[in-house]
């Protein structure tokens, strides 16, 4: 049970420094405690832990406005971030999240404003049907983080682009465009800023949770391992992810997301495998590259592989790896 709530202001709006301080809280968060961490960031695309970068994102043209790719631990798309979003992020342990707890806190917040939010689907807030606010989600053994975007003045015409969204996405969701299925919260109040947005939070986090915030105690956290997982954000590895040759490239959107397999393949053997996705699971394309690799590229040395992938947590894992090995055998 929350008994403690903890909020803390980004000081910049380097999206590798506040990636790093995401996940340093993470580790940080304290039992029984909840911490409501508000950032932004300036000019950036920020993909998804299994998205390859180059199909969702321009990101020649980024990097030559001046703007930053970033890539975070959990799940799901890409984002664009510029200063009129504020992202936030609920930490807390593992036993007291709650994800329409915290959904609520975001609901209340933004109907304050006399906007008629609501929630559609499992990740996404709306206005009138069009998109204001995207959630993902990551955990560790102890701990778990909910973070996502609030649009209140985006720019528009540089999140079309920067975001390479695919046509089958953009079908799926029946619109025609990136610009015709996002809004920004200014549009329905005027009053809605940063320093508002951000009072409105505080206000509903309190009241959701029936108890008063603190600020969280700079002494809490240390610098230099602050610094190293900046670091780590900032590498073009994390940023970029790995390129490997490969012979074989299979791609399908399904109900869960989108999936992309690539193979490379030496002496009738799968020497390599790189598996992207937007889902939010971040666990089962790691299960997949390692069930593949060192097997025979044949359809019952695949079938093996797939039928030796640990029994899944959840049904939509079970479905989404089912999905996965059909695809790869209608190549084979």
């Amino acid at each position: 049970m929350i008994k403690k709530l903890s909020c803390i202001f980004s000081p910049g709006t380097d999206p590798c420094q506040n990636l790093a301080l995401e996940e340093y809280l993470l580790g940080l968060v304290e039992p029984d405690e909840c911490i409501l961490y508000l950032w932004q960031n300036q000019k950036t695309v920020v993909v998804g832990r299994n998205q390859n970068c180059w199909r969702e994102c321009r990101v020649t043209q980024l990097e030559a406005d001046g703007g930053q790719l970033a890539r975070r631990l959990s799940g799901g798309g890409a984002v664009f971030h510029d200063l009129g979003n504020l992202n936030f992020t609920f930490l807390m342990p593992r036993a007291d999240f709650d994800v329409e707890k915290q959904t609520e806190v975001i609901l209340q917040a933004v109907r304050s404003f006399g906007i008629p939010a609501e929630r559609t689907g499992r990740n996404d807030l709306t206005v009138g049907g069009r998109k204001f606010s995207g959630h993902a989600y990551y955990r560790t053994d102890r701990a778990c983080y909910h973070h996502g975007t609030l649009l209140m003045h985006a720019d528009m015409e540089q999140m079309e682009k920067y975001l390479s969204v695919s046509r089958e996405k953009l079908q799926a969701k029946s619109v025609d465009s990136v610009r015709s299925r996002v809004c920004s919260l200014d549009e329905f109040n005027p009053d809605v800023r940063v320093s508002t947005l951000e009072t409105a939070l505080l206000i509903a986090l309190s009241e959701v949770y029936v108890l008063p915030i603190s600020p969280l105690a700079d002494e809490r956290i240390e610098r230099d391992a602050l610094d190293a997982l900046t670091e780590k954000y900032a590498s073009p590895d994390w940023r970029y992810g790995r390129k490997m040759p490969f012979e074989y490239e299979l791609d399908r959107r399904f109900d869960w997301g989108e999936l992309q397999l690539q193979l490379h393949v030496e002496n009738g053997r799968i020497a390599d495998a790189e598996v992207c996705s937007d889902a939010l699971d971040t666990v089962f394309p790691e299960l997949i590259r390692t069930a593949l690799c060192g097997v025979p590229f044949e359809a019952s040395a695949v079938r093996a592989a797939f039928a030796a992938i640990p029994a899944a947590e959840a049904q939509t894992r079970e479905k989404t790896l089912q999905d996965a090995e059909a695809l790869l055998l209608e190549a084979m």
